[in-house]
Formats: C-alpha cells, structure tokens, sequence
C-alpha cells in the first residue's frame, strides 16, 4: 500500500473571508518551500482542495515519508495533516479497503468519517460512513464470536480510539487512518515583518518561534562582547537561527558588537540603572537596523519578574526608548513552560550550553528593580546617544544562515 498523497488542513485560515485565498496561496508556497528543504524533489504537485490542501508525493516522497512528516511538522499554518493512499470510487472497493485497513489495528472503538467535495458521487457522506462502517463491524462481530471479551470492536462517534477517514474527491477517493497535529496559527509571510532580539538563552528563541507562527517573518539581532568574551554566544545564536530556520524563518542575523557602549555606559552613569540602560541602547539600535529591514515590530522574551530588568517598572522605563512596537509573547509565561516549549521546538539542547552574555559582563552589584523613568532619562543625559548608536552599526555583521554551519559574515 503506497500512500502518494498527504492531505493537510488548516483552521484560522478558514475564517479569513475575503482574504482566505492570499493566506491559502502562502501556505501552498511555504509548504513547497517546506517540503524541498527536508526532502527535495519529493513532490509532484501541492494544490488546493475542498477545505484543504492536497499534496501528490513522488515516488522519493512516498520512500521517505519521515522527512515529509518533519517538512509538515515544521510549517505554521498546517493544523493537522494525514498520509493518505488512492482509492477506486466505488463503495465497495472501499469497504474492503477499509476493512484490510483496518482489521489488524489494536483498538476497542472505531468510527468512519467521511468528507465529500465531489458531489456527483452517488452517496452522502453519512451514508457512506453507514456503509463502510457498518460492513467494519459486521466483519469484527462475525470474527469475534465470543463477544467483547475475544475482542468485539463496537463503534464510537465521540474519541473512538481508531478512526477512518474517506475523501470523496472530484477524481478519486482517498483513505486515511492516521490524523497527525501539527503546529496550527498563520503561514509565514503572511503578517509582515518584525525584528526578533536574540540573546542565545532559552527566552528569546521561543519567543521568536511564537511570532513566527503567527505568519510574521522574522529578522534576527544578536549583541556581543567579542572580543572582550568568548564568540560562544555568537555560535550559539547562529545555531539557533538555523533551528528557526526550520520554521521558515528568515536567513538574516545581524551580529552587534556592544561592548564598546556598555563600557561608555558603565563609566558614565549610576550603577543602579546599567542595565536598563544597556536595554534601552539595545533597543535603539535593533529598531534602526529594523526599519532598515522595513520591520513593523521588535521581539523580545521578557516575562515579567523573570531578571531585574523585567519588573512592569523597569519594563516601562526599558520599552520608552523605541519607537517601534515591542511584542514579548512570553510575558505572561514562567521559565518551565518556557523551556518545556524550547525541548518541542529543537532549541532547547543550543540555549542550555553555557556562554558570556554582554549584560551580565558588566552587572552592577545591585540593580534598579523599580526605576522611574525620570530618573533614568536623567541620568541618560551623560550619554552621546546617537554617537554610541553609530559607533555599534558601523562594526555590526550580517550573516546568512545556510543549513550548514559554516557561516560568511559580510559588513552591513
């Protein structure tokens, strides 16, 4: 039994109206774009269906199905998809179908749920599922004769632990036993831009990943202490930009050399507020180089009480300094759930490697955790903001993220 043809779905898509076709259209391309990265040449057509999208896989595909499944498996916008084997149009091709499909599987309960786009066949969808359905458990209870303790299989229409599913297509009919979840939100590409800010711990990847399933593409800006520290937190974030790249995300990661400002920085305002200041400067330079890159929003993975400098006040006193929106999808999230998310996504084996970060370098002893923000701009006064922003840009690096890990980093 070949099963050529996946069937995917989705679920936000189907609520966009007019606009539904420019979001289906950007998923068929994603899933194009998906499919050639994990396994190329592996396809013959992806195309729209009733409901869904319908992929014919080749014969590499058909041979290797794992990375098919890892190709659907990282796509936002796919809400669950199914492994699916052509089958002759007729009722009862399909009974025996499904029956040989069927009766090995280890399960107590079972139902049959049919879709039907072609509606020139001669049979509803209900009464296929009576049909079909009705033939699977006349064939369980004839092979049981000694009822459920021999192993009766009794039907199920809520959580049956097996289910079969027939599509009635216009030129063929396809079954499935087996519905796979997959990551859901929006296709990437379909909500513009943002610049995501990196640090290389656990936080910001999964924040990224979150924005990224929303259908926004994402840019990448790391800062360093290079070479004052190590570059492990440079290997780190390139790492973690091709685990992101999984997803369809962007091949930009800007690489910032911040030591310089944090040194301005520390010699010439209170200790108190160094690293609200540190952020803000961060975040001075990230907007420019996204709207640069015409991005819309930056990305943080603040969750609130998390560090110091993650308290509403200091929040507040950091975000006052763009002018972009700031989105911290985490905010409301504590650090298990964070890193269970990091384990999911692929992350979390990079951003548990140990590495300098640039702000805790240079820590005060006790900082700020309730600053106002009078007093922050007041001591920011001792600062040439806009020389400390160029002095950063014009030694920033912009690498592109292959697969492989062998990186060229070329000057912006």
């Amino acid at each position: 039994m070949k099963n050529e043809f996946v069937l995917c779905h989705y679920s936000e898509i189907a609520l966009k109206g007019g606009n539904r076709n420019f979001f289906e259209r950007q998923l068929i391309e994603n899933i194009k774009t998906q499919l050639e990265a994990f396994c190329p040449s592996s396809f013959e057509y992806v195309k729209k269906m009733s409901g869904g999208i319908l992929i014919k896989l080749n014969e590499n595909g058909i041979e290797n199905h794992a990375l098919v499944h890892d190709a659907l498996m990282h796509t936002p916008g796919i809400a669950n998809f199914s492994f699916a084997t052509n089958v002759e149009q007729n009722i009862e091709t399909l009974k025996n179908f499904c029956w040989d499909l069927i009766k090995n599987q280890e399960f107590e309960t079972f139902r049959v749920t049919t879709q039907r786009s072609n509606k020139n066949f001669p049979m509803t969808s209900e009464e296929i599922n009576r049909e079909v359905g009705g033939y699977i458990y006349e064939k369980f209870r004839k092979s049981t004769k000694g009822g459920p303790a021999s192993g009766w299989k009794s039907v199920s229409m809520k959580n049956p632990d097996c289910e079969c599913k027939i599509f009635i297509l216009n030129e063929f009919a396809l079954v499935s036993m087996e519905k796979i979840h997959g990551l859901g939100g929006m296709p990437v590409g379909t909500g513009n831009k943002a610049m995501a800010m990196l640090s290389g711990g656990f936080d910001s990847p999964v924040a990224a990943f979150q924005i990224l399933r929303r259908g926004v593409q994402l840019r990448y800006a790391h800062f360093h202490s290079a070479p004052y520290t190590s570059k492990a937190s440079i290997e780190k974030v390139v790492a973690l930009s091709q685990e992101l790249k999984k997803f369809g995300s962007s091949t930009k990661l800007y690489l910032i050399p911040f030591a310089d400002v944090q040194k301005e920085i520390m010699m010439k305002t209170p200790e108190r507020f160094r690293v609200i200041l540190y952020r803000r400067m961060m975040l001075r330079i990230a907007e420019v180089l996204a709207k640069k890159e015409k991005c819309l929003a930056l990305i943080t993975g603040d969750s609130i009480g998390q560090v110091a400098s993650q308290t509403l006040e200091n929040i507040l006193a950091v975000s006052e300094a763009a002018t972009l929106p700031i989105f911290r999808p985490l905010i409301g999230e504590d650090k298990e759930d964070i890193m269970q998310k990091a384990k999911t996504i692929g992350t979390y084996d990079i951003s548990i490697q140990p590495h300098d970060d640039c702000c805790t370098r240079l820590m005060p002893k006790k900082p700020e955790t309730r600053a106002k923000l009078w007093e922050v701009l007041e001591a920011e006064k001792e600062l040439d903001i806009q020389s400390l922003i160029m002095m950063a840009l014009e030694k920033t690096e912009l690498k592109k993220i292959p697969k492989e890990p062998c990186i060229a980093c070329d000057p912006i």
